[in-house]
């Protein structure tokens, strides 16, 4: 399964939100220390979900890191996440 689409798995299953979106931004870095020839390293989220509404911008951060889990985290070099209520 490709990383992007464990990424929407995951995050779907965790928050059930209203908006999500997950963008493979690898290409942009390609050739950037840390950035794998294969791709699949770095990754921008959108997410809209009741259940971070009333979370502060770490809280949030660390709830998705944590839906994503560490296996998957480790796979991934950058995450940028826009995440609101």
């Amino acid at each position: 399964m490709r990383v992007v689409d464990e990424i929407k798995s995951r995050l779907d299953q965790r928050f059930a939100p209203r908006e999500l979106e997950v963008e493979d931004q690898s290409a942009l870095h390609a050739g950037h220390a840390g950035a794998p020839p294969e791709g699949e390293s770095h990754f921008a989220v959108r997410i809209r979900a009741m259940e971070l509404g009333p979370m502060g911008r770490v809280a949030r951060h660390r709830a998705i890191h944590s839906a994503l889990g560490t296996e998957l985290v480790g796979r991934i070099h950058a995450l940028a996440i826009d995440a609101d209520g």
